[in-house]
């Protein structure tokens, strides 16, 4: 695992590394609780309180110690030339939740749209079928009114035909 580490040669009496921070994922960092020292005798060559970056392996042996100033130069880089401050990335932060409340809140009131959209849909279906009743209702007392006014033509045929007879006897 790799470590973010600093020389220690005075303050131990021995030479070693006190571990700041571990690298917990490729962009992800976490400093390390307490102050632990890990003694050996590979920083001779550099100076006291240098950064370094420290290899351990699973039993806290150290494989292998460079200098991070090449690191440190790419985190400014990386992190530092293109303008990501702390403030531009708490900025960034707040604009972030502010999105993620605007699109709660949409999806809030599409959900609500929906509901009204189903319930009107659902209104319409029951008028479209009020109508059909009463279309069918109007049906068919039209074809009562069609026999009413044939058997009224009849009637009517009947009651000229017998004024005939009545004006032909009389």
């Amino acid at each position: 695992m790799l470590y973010l580490a600093q020389v220690q040669k005075k303050a131990i009496g021995k030479a070693g590394v006190q571990l700041l921070a571990y690298q917990a994922t490729e962009t992800t960092w976490v400093t390390v609780a307490g102050e632990e020292i890990i003694v050996t005798s590979e920083v001779n060559p550099f100076s006291d309180n240098l950064l370094v970056l420290v290899e351990l392996s699973p039993s806290h042996q150290v494989m292998s110690i460079k200098e991070a100033k090449e690191w440190a130069i790419k985190l400014v880089q990386d992190y530092l030339v293109p303008g990501l401050t702390p403030d531009f990335l708490k900025a960034e932060a707040e604009r972030a939740e502010q999105w993620r409340q605007t699109l709660t809140l949409q999806s809030q009131e599409f959900g609500r749209r929906s509901l009204e959209v189903e319930a009107r849909r659902e209104q319409i279906q029951g008028l479209e079928e009020n109508l059909k009743r009463e279309k069918k209702g109007l049906e068919q007392k039209e074809a009562e009114l069609k026999a009413w006014e044939e058997e009224l033509q009849n009637k009517q045929q009947e009651l000229e035909a017998k004024e005939a007879d009545l004006k032909a006897k009389g």
